[in-house]
C-alpha cells in the first residue's frame, strides 16, 4: 500500500508545529495511511543543508506533534530532517488539536498507535539520499520505539525519553532485548523514572547504549523544551547532541 496519500507544501504550517515563517517555508505537510487504513498526519521539517539523517518524532499521551515545536527546528539546525506525527493515541495540547485523532473520531490506547510509528518509518526509509532513519519516542511512545526498533532492522538509532512498561499485555523489556541498534535512553529526574530507564537499558543488545540521568529533567521530550525545563533543557541537549554526533557524525561541508 502506498504510504503517501497527500504531500504538499503548506504556507500555514506555523500552526502545525509552531514554526517561525522561515522554518515553515522548509516544512511540508505529510499524510500517511497506516496498514489498517488510519490516516496519520504529520509535519516534515527539512534539515539546514545536506541532511545527516531523518529523525521520526513521536509524542506522549494526550499530546500531538506540537510537542516538537522547538525540538524539530533545533534538529534541523543540527543537520537532521524530521517528521513529527500525530498518533492515534493523543489529544489536544500545545494549543492545537491532534489531527489523526480528529479524523479517526476518537483516541485509542497506547499499543494501538504502533502502526502509526511503523508507517512513519516506511515513509522515511523510502526517501533516498536523506541519510539513516532514527526514531524518537516520548513517554508511551518511548515504550513503542523499543517495539519498532525490535521489528525494523533498518532503524539506525533509537532515542527514548521516559520509557516504561506502559503497554498493557506487552513487555517493553522483552522488546528491548531484541533491539540491536544504538540507543539513547533518558527520563525525568524522578527516581522511579530513572530506575525504569535503567532496567530497559540493561536489556538492550546494541551499542553504543547511553543513559542520561538528568539532574533537572521533565517527563518525556518536553525535558528539552526551555519553556518546560528552563534549568535543565540545555544539559539535555548537550547529552542528545553528543549521542547524535556519535552515531551520525556531522557531514563535512
Amino acid at each position: 500500500m502506498n504510504p503517501i496519500l497527500r504531500r504538499r507544501r503548506a504556507a500555514l504550517l506555523g500552526g502545525a508545529l509552531g514554526l517561525t515563517a522561515q522554518e515553515a517555508r522548509a516544512a511540508t505537510e505529510v499524510t500517511l495511511q497506516a496498514a489498517d487504513g488510519v490516516r496519520v498526519f504529520g509535519t516534515h521539517l527539512a534539515a539546514e543543508g545536506r541532511p545527516r539523517g531523518t529523525v521520526l518524532l513521536f509524542h506522549m499521551a494526550g499530546s500531538n506533534r506540537g510537542e516538537y515545536a522547538t525540538i524539530a527546528p533545533e534538529l534541523a539546525h543540527r543537520g537532521f530532517d524530521s517528521l513529527a506525527i500525530d498518533q492515534r493515541s493523543g489529544g489536544p495540547a500545545w494549543g492545537r488539536r491532534n489531527e489523526t485523532v480528529a479524523a479517526l473520531g476518537h483516541a485509542t490506547d497506547f499499543a494501538a498507535a504502533l502502526p502509526d510509528l511503523d508507517i512513519a518509518f516506511t515513509w522515511a526509509a523510502a526517501r533516498p539520499g536523506r541519510g539513516p532513519v532514527l526514531i524518537w519516542g516520548s513517554s508511551y511512545s518511548a515504550a513503542l520505539v523499543f517495539l519498532l526498533a525490535a521489528r525494523r532492522p533498518g532503524v539506525a538509532a533509537m532515542l527514548a525519553f521516559s520509557p516504561g512498561e506502559y503497554l498493557q499485555g506487552v513487555s517493553v523489556r522483552d522488546a528491548a532485548a531484541r533491539v540491536t541498534c544504538p540507543a539513547f535512553v533518558t527520563s525525568s529526574s524522578d527516581a522511579p523514572e530513572i530506575a525504569a530507564a535503567t532496567q530497559l537499558v540493561a536489556a538492550l543488545r546494541g551499542t553504543p547504549r547511553r543513559q542520561y540521568r538528568p539532574a533537572i529533567g521533565q517527563h518525556g521530550s518536553q525535558t528539552l523544551r526551555s519553556d518546560r525545563n528552563p534549568r535543565g533543557a540545555a544539559a539535555g541537549w548537550e547529552a542528545v547532541g553528543a549521542f547524535l554526533d556519535e552515531v551520525t557524525p556531522p557531514r563535512e561541508s
